[in-house]
């Protein structure tokens, strides 16, 4: 695989799977969800080898330095060679607190609740 000299980072988060697809990741450079050196970054900036990113993807602040430099989207395993994860634990950790699991599953194949069901449903969520 043949490394190319630059790459826009939008394209570079696609293809290292922070984000699932690029449009997502572009989205989240304009809205400052990415930074790197402290700075909001825009879509179409170069990505250098060795600079540190830090991504708000869902919940996480994902710190990570740049490896290598791709433009295709490689499977999961592939990743680490392009990327070194600095994310603390405790931020992986505070996400998995903050989580909440749905109390009540409505199982699928079941159809849709009755009314009666629906009610029953919302009077456990509701205490």
């Amino acid at each position: 695989m043949q490394t190319p000299d630059r790459v826009r980072i939008d394209k570079w988060l696609w293809a290292v799977r922070l984000y699932r697809s690029r449009s997502l990741a572009t989205e989240a450079c304009h809205a400052g969800h990415v930074k790197i050196g402290g700075n909001n970054v825009k879509p179409s900036r170069d990505v250098r080898v060795g600079e540190t990113i830090i991504a708000l993807t869902g919940r996480i602040h994902r710190t990570i330095r740049v490896l290598s430099l791709l433009e295709q989207r490689v499977g999961a395993k592939l990743v680490p060679q392009f990327l070194e994860d600095l994310t603390p634990a405790e931020e992986y950790a505070r996400a998995r607190e903050e989580y909440q699991p749905p109390l009540l599953v409505y199982p699928k194949g079941w159809g849709r609740p009755t009314k009666k069901q629906r009610r029953q449903i919302e009077g456990v969520q509701g205490e």
